[in-house]
């Protein structure tokens, strides 16, 4: 599962799994467009991959800037003259009801959540058209498959995530490009503190991992080898698929 040469980007690269989703594709020998909100940490993370000998570029950008996407494509192609797998990864998690979810929380959510990847999917596929290959992984979630309490926004944005994969792979299925998404269950990463209030840390853990029937929440690497393994063209008769890594949540 060789990624010598390809050009990948990355969105939410600069921490939890996007950030091990780039450091994946990174040991598969690919070149990285890695995007999030935070300059410095970009910078630390090209730093550290380069150490390791992978060529990256980090682009600085709020996603829900509508010109996002298009410098995402112009300093990708600028680099690297092609691209060829958009990992959309960045996400919003804000807890909420309906009655407790704001206009301004749903808008946000939404937009990040599902919004971002649609404009950045649009504006990279006529690329992809050109090249005649591409493939896009989105990462959704569990809650894109099934129901939750107190995260409404979140539940129904990833939802629609996933039938923007169905949608998007069945309209490009003969022209090369593959679409499908990841939803993993809880991750040990940072969105996992706004999971439950309080700062024991080690008790949320606990707490999610009990409904988990592997009784424990998954590790970033995890969920970035499957990422990883379905942008690739080992997954190359794999298109519109939602693949849970939810430690048997989804089975129950």
């Amino acid at each position: 599962m060789s990624f010598e040469h390809s050009v990948c980007i990355v969105t939410g690269a600069t921490s939890g799994i996007g950030r091990a989703v780039a450091e994946e594709l990174a040991s598969r020998g690919a070149l990285l467009v890695l995007v999030g909100r935070d300059l410095s940490k970009g910078q630390s993370l090209v730093t550290a991959l380069a150490a390791r000998g992978t060529e990256s570029i980090f682009v600085a950008v709020d996603l829900a800037d509508r010109k996002a996407p298009a410098l995402i494509q112009m300093q990708a192609l600028e680099r690297f003259g092609r691209i060829d797998v958009l990992v959309n990864n960045a996400g919003l998690l804000i807890n909420g009801t309906a009655l407790e979810c704001t206009d301004a929380d749903w808008d946000r959510v939404l937009d990040i959540n599902l919004s971002a990847a649609f404009r950045l999917s649009r504006e990279i596929l006529p690329t992809f058209l050109k090249q005649g290959a591409g493939s896009i992984v989105n990462v959704a979630s569990d809650w894109a498959l099934m129901g939750a309490k107190g995260a409404t926004a979140y539940c129904v944005s990833k939802a629609a995530l996933a039938q923007l994969t169905r949608c998007m792979a069945l309209d490009y299925s003969t022209q090369g490009i593959r679409v499908n998404a990841v939803c993993p269950s809880d991750t040990d990463t940072p969105m996992l503190d706004l999971a439950y209030e309080g700062d024991d840390r080690e008790w949320k853990i606990q707490t999610l991992a009990a409904s988990i029937p592997m009784a424990r929440v998954a590790r970033v690497e995890e969920v970035a080898k499957v990422v990883v393994f379905v942008a690739s063209s080992d997954a190359s008769f794999m298109t519109g698929a939602l693949i849970p890594v939810d430690g048997g949540t989804s089975a129950q």
